[in-house]
Formats: C-alpha cells, structure tokens, sequence
C-alpha cells in the first residue's frame, strides 16, 4: 500500500495551484485533482493581477501556476473528486475519482463555485465569454467596460447593487429583469432613478452576437450592447466538505477559522469556495495561508529534520 500524502488539494484553481507552489516548496508530498472547470478560465484577460499591467488570459495563468508548482515536485491529474471520507481512528482522508484514488493526512478543498448563467445558448455563452461581451466580475473587469453601454441581468438587491457598481464606470447602464419584471424595493427604485440606471422587464435572452456587440431580446424589444453582467448569483461547491461533516456558512459557504482550517480536523479550504469574493489575488492569499497552516500542522505533530546530502555525509567522515 502505498504512503499516504502529506496533502490532496483538490481544486486546481488559484487558490488550490497557489497552496500547490507552496507545499511543494515545503517538500511535501502532494497532489493536486483538478476537475478543470475553474472560472479563472473563462477569463479572456485580467489587468488585476500585479505583474502583468497589460493583462494575461485565464489559461495561460492557470497554466503557468500549475508549471511552477509541478517544477517544485507537484502532480496535478485532470479528475473530478465524486467522494470524500475520513477515518475516524487514523484522521485519514480518501478521495475517489473516475479513474482512482488517493489517501491523505491533509486535504484543501478550493473547489470555488459556479456562477448562474443567463437563459442562452451554451456555444453563444462561451464565444461572447471569450471576447469579453458576457462578463462576470465588475470588479475584476469593470475598467473595461469605461464609457461602454452596459446591460445588468437580475433582479432584487443583488441586480440593483451589481448596476450600481457598474454605474462608476459608465453613464450607460441598463438593468434586464431575468424574468418577468423587476421586482424591486421602493428604495432601490430611488437609488437606480438617482444614479440614471435604466430598468427594463424581461424576460432575458442573450439572444445573438452582432460584430462587436450582444444582442438582448426582452419583453420590451432587442437591446444592443458591448457588454452585459449576468447578476444571478452562483452555487458553492460544498459537496465534498458536507461528506466529511465541516460546518458551513451562514451564506453557505465552507466556515474556515482565520488560518483556512474547517471544523474538521485535518480539513482545510481556499479561495471562493470559503468567501464569495471572486477575486484571482484574495484566493492566492488564501491559498498561501492554507498551505502555511498545512505545514506548520503536520509539523507540529512529526516534525521532520531534513538529513544531509550524501557527499556532506562522507566529508564529514573523512572518506
């Protein structure tokens, strides 16, 4: 049988390929499962990172990330983790996939969440993704969208909230109700008529790209723009961290204690999966915490002195 890992990170995400680089760096044996779905690919380019003032593609980060942890001593497998359970008498975690297994002493979970998509075509999604006219994350990206015509799809606080968000970076906003009609508080109603966000009842559905531009079918005509934000909230992926017992959230979200560790012992987790901030460098930092925790616990239980190089050894002897 073989040695169980110091640590199984699944999720190959920043936060998960972060906390890779450094538990790899840490010499610790590790792997990485990656079910290859993280959000940060859908990025066409993100300014948001330091380092790359003109920007860098989600896939060529993410590639890049798990070059350097893999440079370092990491695998990472391509797999999506459908189990995961833990032995009450020896404190070890095994994770099953497709095509396998593993046992840990330690895993991460930085498995992120899903954002909602809106009522379109999954090929036109993916292309409008691509060349930034279905955008996500105003505060990765709203730079962008200066001075652009912009359309918001949701509806209550959250849509009202995203809208006004946007506002600051464009005069031309306007808010789509996903279905029907907008169902808004009186008080949100004055902040939108304030900040001159147009409202529009739906439903919505993003429904062609012309040249440059997306096309918004609603129940009040076609409207044109050169972006829209989809408002409708995601999903976390808990599903793994439920099978174990680790409590969650309140906004259903991993509970994590301020150095990343759940209320499982040997349980840690990362990145969206934990907070929705959705931002590449907040995961990062997560990421780092974790694995510095990680370290730092499995070495307060056995601590592991590096022995010497071999020919330190026979200088020493004289030989």
């Amino acid at each position: 049988m073989d040695e169980p890992l110091d640590c199984l990170i699944i999720g190959g995400g920043p936060a998960g390929l972060t906390a890779a680089i450094y538990l790899a760096r840490f010499h610790l044996d590790i792997l990485v499962v990656d079910a290859a779905k993280s959000r940060a690919s859908w990025i066409p380019c993100t300014r948001n990172v330091s380092g790359f003032p003109d920007g860098i593609n989600g896939n060529e980060l993410l590639q890049r990330m798990r070059d350097h942890a893999c440079k370092y001593g990491a695998k990472v497998v391509t797999e999506f983790v459908t189990k995961l359970e833990r032995d009450e008498t020896t404190g070890l975690f095994t994770a099953t996939w497709g095509s396998g297994s593993a046992t840990a002493g330690t895993v991460l979970i930085a498995t992120g969440v899903t954002n909602r998509r809106p009522p379109m075509d999954e090929e036109l999604h993916d292309e409008a993704l691509s060349r930034g006219l279905v955008r996500y994350c105003p505060i990765c990206d709203g730079y962008e969208v200066t001075d652009k015509k912009v359309g918001v799809i949701g509806s209550d606080s959250h849509g009202v909230a995203e809208a006004l968000f946007i506002r600051s970076f464009t005069a031309d906003v306007t808010l789509i109700a996903p279905d029907k009609s907008l169902r808004l508080k009186p008080e949100d109603q004055e902040k939108l008529k304030e900040a001159g966000v147009d409202c529009v009842d739906g439903p919505a559905q993003a429904a062609a790209i012309s040249h440059d531009h997306i096309v918004v079918d609603t129940a009040e005509g076609h409207y044109t723009f050169d972006s829209i934000y989809p408002a409708l909230g995601s999903d976390t992926h808990t599903q793994l961290a439920k099978m174990v017992g680790a409590d969650l959230s309140n906004d259903a979200c991993i509970k994590v204690d301020s150095h990343q560790r759940t209320s499982v012992p040997g349980l840690y987790a990362a990145g969206d999966v934990v907070i929705g901030l959705d931002q590449i460098s907040h995961a990062m930092g997560e990421g780092g915490v974790a694995a510095t925790t990680i370290r730092n616990d499995l070495y307060a239980k056995e601590p592991r002195w590096r022995e010497p190089p071999a020919e330190m050894d026979e200088a020493a002897s004289g030989s």
